[in-house]
């Protein structure tokens, strides 16, 4: 008799027939559905901010208050932004990881996580540090989900420079947890965040060019030539650096920042240089080099924002 080949089970199936993911992968789902990368970019402007704001070490409290709340905000937006683009990331081969398209999440679970998560994090805000950062936080949600994501993205080839704002706003929301008011430093803080997107996000655009052309997002590098983006990473590059330098008159910023800005700053400029020196030659271009130097660059600036008032209080000036 021939004997019956035994088939492996198949995984236990959850609703609907689908199959039932694991706890723990459903976890790690959740996290990826908030892009930490890029959380952690926003937390790193967002501490060093609040030292300033406090010239010196400010309420531990209220540092891990905002941290949270923060995190929680922009994972809002991010899952917002998940779900929305989900059609478009499971065409582009940089995002076929993401939860929605690998299936770990379902569309419900993750428009659920971004509303609750955004409520969340206004209402934490709101009742542990200041009202203006909670007002901030749900400007800076409806602004990255309605006006970037919604109208700019598919639309524009300015979609990074506007809804880049978005981005900016754990920089006032540090500064006003901490002082409930706004000043110049936040807003010239809020500046170098803004003009730093650009150059940094445009040399990723150039790197998936290809991704962008597949689902028709106008990005700069798929509708302008190289040199001509290589041109705009370069005048966005200068934009910055010298942002950052008017820092120093405003708010009185000492050796440790001036130092670190120029130095940083220069090397900034010349990898941003570099990509549009070898644009116009019709060389290899590196862009993957300018985006990993800026990341560098404002997280430089940013320690440097931090650690200057805490040197001042160390040395204290003659």
């Amino acid at each position: 008799m021939q004997e019956a080949v035994a088939t492996p089970a198949a995984p236990p199936a959850g609703r609907a027939g689908r199959p039932r993911i694991p706890l723990g992968r459903k976890l790690l789902a959740y996290v990826a559905l908030t892009k930490p990368r890029v959380i952690e970019l926003l937390l790193v402007t967002t501490a060093p901010v609040m030292v300033l704001a406090a010239h010196g070490i400010p309420n531990l409290w209220t540092v891990l208050a905002t941290l949270v709340g923060g995190t929680l905000s922009a994972g809002s937006a991010n899952a917002f932004n998940c779900y929305i683009d989900r059609d478009i990331d499971r065409v582009m081969k940089r995002t076929q990881k993401r939860p929605l398209v690998t299936g770990d999440l379902r569309d419900v679970e993750a428009l659920a996580f971004a509303w609750i998560s955004g409520a969340v994090s206004i209402a934490w805000l709101w009742f542990f540090t200041t009202p203006l950062a909670a007002i901030l936080s749900f400007a800076a949600i409806a602004f990255y989900v309605l006006i970037y994501t919604l109208i700019l993205k598919r639309r524009t080839p300015q979609n990074i420079v506007w809804g880049g704002a978005a981005g900016c706003m754990p920089v006032l929301i540090g500064w006003a947890a901490v002082t409930g008011s706004l000043d110049w430093a936040p807003v010239i803080l809020f500046g170098i965040v803004f003009l730093w997107t650009p150059p940094h996000y445009w040399p990723l655009s150039m790197r998936y060019k290809e991704d962008y052309a597949s689902v028709h997002v106008p990005m700069l590098a798929v509708v302008r030539t190289r040199t001509a983006v290589g041109m705009q990473v370069v005048l966005y590059a200068w934009a910055t650096v010298a942002c950052s330098l008017l820092l120093i008159p405003i708010a009185g910023m000492g050796v440790l920042y001036s130092v670190s800005a120029v130095l940083s700053g220069a090397w900034f400029l010349l990898e941003s240089h570099r990509l549009y020196a070898n644009a116009i030659r019709d060389g290899e271009i590196k862009p993957m080099r300018v985006f990993h130097a800026s990341i560098t660059y404002l997280t430089i600036v940013f320690i440097a924002v931090g650690l200057d008032p805490l040197l001042h209080l160390a040395i204290p000036l003659p």
